[in-house]
């Protein structure tokens, strides 16, 4: 069959039209694909699991003690295996002599006890209150950081004390310095309206005569007295 000129054009028409409704009906379709589901579909996602978030453990630590020092004293009582584990002290050497800083802490009710104590004379030479320095030197006449634990009791210039033994590289001349657990005059409460601050010891931990034998009370036996300043 042959076509003339005027058939081939009317033909080659009609085709173009045909192509450009059939582009035009595909591409209608592609919305529904963008758009999210029609209310009452099947959500794709549902059942599976996300993955978990991260939290940021807050250390905890019983009322009045630095979190950051009573995670280092609990850690201690490990690295130290120390055997008796229902009560311990923690002593913020990072606050002044004004503020009660010597924490004893029941470990498994997380109650705690806070008294004044001193530090010694060659950790303040100014006499401002606050530790400056440890030492572990013979001497030195200051207080060291550091591990310790309980020792006997004695009668010796101060009545009744109590020796500690040091654990630490940084406190392990305690005994031989004679750094113990005793009261003192000038650790008595009545310092703080007159001076405004203790008096300093030797290196020992002096405390108020009442105050002392609640601690030796509670610490006698070989519990741990773990001593430090934060940065």
């Amino acid at each position: 069959m042959s076509l003339n000129r005027r058939e081939l054009l009317r033909y080659g028409a009609m085709a173009a039209g045909g192509a450009i409704l059939s582009s035009s009906a595909s591409s209608t379709a592609l919305p529904g694909i963008v758009y999210a589901p029609s209310a009452g579909s099947p959500n794709p996602l549902t059942g599976l699991s996300q993955a978990p978030q991260s939290s940021l453990v807050t250390p905890s630590a019983p009322g009045g003690i630095n979190p950051e020092l009573f995670a280092k004293a609990k850690a201690a009582l490990d690295s130290h295996h120390i055997y008796a584990r229902d009560t311990m002290a923690v002593v913020d050497f990072s606050l002044p002599s004004s503020e009660p800083r010597f924490h004893l802490v029941d470990i498994a009710s997380g109650e705690v006890e806070s008294f004044r104590v001193a530090h010694g004379r060659g950790s303040d030479p100014d006499h401002s209150g606050f530790v400056e320095k440890f030492s572990n030197s013979f001497g030195s006449y200051a207080s060291s950081n550091g591990v310790y634990t309980t020792g006997d009791y004695y009668d010796g210039k101060y009545g009744l004390s109590m020796k500690v033994r040091g654990l630490d590289w940084s406190n392990n001349n305690a005994e031989s310095r004679a750094i113990v657990i005793h009261n003192a005059w000038y650790a008595e409460d009545d310092m703080i309206p007159i001076h405004g601050k203790l008096g300093r010891s030797e290196g020992c931990f002096a405390m108020s005569r009442e105050n002392q034998y609640k601690v030796m009370r509670k610490l006698a036996g070989g519990r741990m007295i773990y001593a430090d300043k934060l940065a």
